[in-house]
Order: structure tokens, then sequence, then C-alpha cells
């Protein structure tokens, strides 16, 4: 039976019912916790994140990945305690969202040492908690281009993918090439990786979707929701109805094998203020109902979003 970790435990598969594959609990940059004008107490936090995983609850939703890399905000005992709480099973992450949000300790790093601490995550656990990691995290670097530590690092989740079975997730799609190369030199099979944000504003012109699946790999159309029809649309935005035909239109060509969906959102910031309107229900409450509109039927849905997901999150071991 193909096993998933979780925060409060190891679960078979099967009990991850519908998956949101890439949100977040809290993000923030390194230092995020230092800056006064957007500090929040446990308590702000706990009552702006409790409510939403409800109602995701509620609506069906069984599990979240929460996608927030070393250094950026993860704290797993705070997401045991929420899962706890609200009955939604919370996959926690190692890794980097990106070379840039490594702290020295990590940027210095060979990748032996990193491929450890990888490793160390998923089987053993992180820090004392107990808790072990499901997924490893990989970005590229602000630029559109991997820097030699983001190579570092990709290789370093290779090995750790390779060793534990665990899969990647990507945090953007672009420039790819390096990174498959990387993967295939360490022997990861490409259906471990889900190469991520393929859909945003900014990176779906330069993102070679055909070709990543040509490779083998996974697609994360996981920024739904950051709508350019937003009171105050983030700079990564995308126009709602574009991004759903260009959607379907991977499809249509018959990707719905590699295709994996979510929203991007943070229940609670991290020392930004975030962007108002949108969470982790956009899934259920606008995402679900254009799809159907679009004319994806039941089957596909639940091939998005729980089939796929439950197959990617599996360990591979």
């Amino acid at each position: 039976m193909s096993k998933v970790n979780t925060v409060l435990g190891t679960i078979p598969a099967e009990e991850l019912e519908i998956v949101a594959v890439h949100e977040h609990i809290g993000y923030g940059m390194p230092g995020s916790e230092l800056d006064t004008r957007w500090w929040k107490t446990p308590e702000q936090a706990y009552g702006e994140t409790v409510p939403k995983l409800r109602k995701f609850r509620e609506y069906g939703g069984g599990t979240m990945v929460d996608a927030t890399g070393i250094c950026n905000g993860r704290d797993i005992d705070y997401y045991k305690s929420l899962s706890r709480k609200t009955g939604v099973n919370i996959v926690a992450c190692t890794g980097f969202v990106g070379g840039d949000t490594a702290l020295p300790h990590f940027s210095r790093a060979t990748v032996d040492y990193l491929a450890k601490v990888f490793i160390h995550e998923i089987t053993v656990g992180i820090g004392d908690t107990g808790a072990k990691a499901g997924v490893i995290k990989v970005g590229v670097s602000r630029g559109g281009h991997m820097t030699d530590l983001d190579k570092r690092i990709y290789r370093a989740a290779a090995r750790a993918a390779v060793a534990t079975g665990a899969p990647i997730l990507t945090h953007l799609a672009i420039d790819p090439e390096p990174a498959v190369s990387i993967f295939k030199e360490e022997g990861l099979p490409l259906d471990r990786v889900l190469f991520g944000h393929a859909d945003d504003g900014l990176n779906a012109p330069i993102t070679p979707h055909d070709w990543i699946y040509g490779q083998g790999g996974r697609i994360g159309f996981d920024t739904f929701g950051y709508d350019l029809e937003l009171p105050d649309p983030p700079f990564w935005g995308r126009k709602r109805a574009e991004r759903m035909e260009h959607f379907v239109k991977l499809v249509n060509k018959g990707y719905a094998d590699k295709l994996l969906v979510s929203a991007d959102a943070n229940c609670s910031p991290l020392g930004w203020p975030g962007v108002k309107g949108h969470t982790i229900n956009y899934i259920f409450e606008d995402m679900i109902p254009d799809m159907r509109a679009a004319g994806i039927d039941d089957a596909t849905l639940k091939l998005l979003l729980e089939d796929n997901p439950a197959d990617f999150l599996s360990l591979h071991a």
C-alpha cells in the first residue's frame, strides 16, 4: 500500500482525499519575524488560519501540502496543532523555496550535507517534532535562471528523492533544462518531479510545457486564483479566463495524467500582507466551477485533485 508522510504520521495514500498540492500555512522571507510592521501574535495567525482550513475540510478537502521550505517560516508543531484542530492532513516539506532564501549555513553547504539534511527530515523527522517531511522543495532563484547554489540544492534533492522515494516540488518551471539534466544524472524518474508555477502570469509564456511533459515531468498549474481581476492583483497575476483556457488546452492535448492543480495561497502570511481575497478555498469556490463550465468532467477532476496527487505524494521507495 502506498504511504504518504503527514505531520501527524504516515498514512495510506488512499486517505488523502482531495489534495491542494501547493499551499502555505504561512510563508515569509528569512527574518520576516523581525519585521514589526507585519508581525502577528500566534493567536492572530491561528485565528486567520483555522477558519480557512475548516472551510477547506467542509468543502471536501482532505490534504494540503505546505510548500514552505527551510528558512521561510516552517513551523511543524504549529502544523500539527492545526491538523488536529481542523481534520486536514498537512504534508510538510524539506528543502528550500530557492537558493536565494537559504541562510548562509545552508547556502555554503555541500551537496552531500544538504542531501543528508533532506534524507534525515524525510526518514527520521524535522528537528525534535517527530514529524517527517513528505516532499522536497526546490526552486529557481530570482532572475529566472538556476544559480550554482540552486543546482547544488537540486542535486541534493535528487539524491534524497532517490534514497527515500519522496517527490520533488519546484518553485517555478522556467529554465528546466539544467534541472532535468541533474535529475537524469542522479537517476531520478521525472514523474517524481512536479514543475510548479507553470501557469502564473510572468512565467507561463516562458515555460516549455510540452517539453516538460515530453520528458515525463509533472506540470503544476498551482497559482489558481491569482487573478488580475482582484482589487489589488499581485505582479504574477493572470487573467482568470486566460489561465483556464491555457489549462483546458493542455487537458485536451492529453496531459491530464501529469497535471496537478492548487492555489498557492497563504493562510496567514509572514512579514508581508498577502493577497486579499485569495485563499486555499478558491479551489472549491471558483476553480472547480470554472473547470466544469469549461467542459472538464468529474472523472478528470478526480484525476487532477485525487489520483494524480496521491500517486505523486506516495513514497516510492
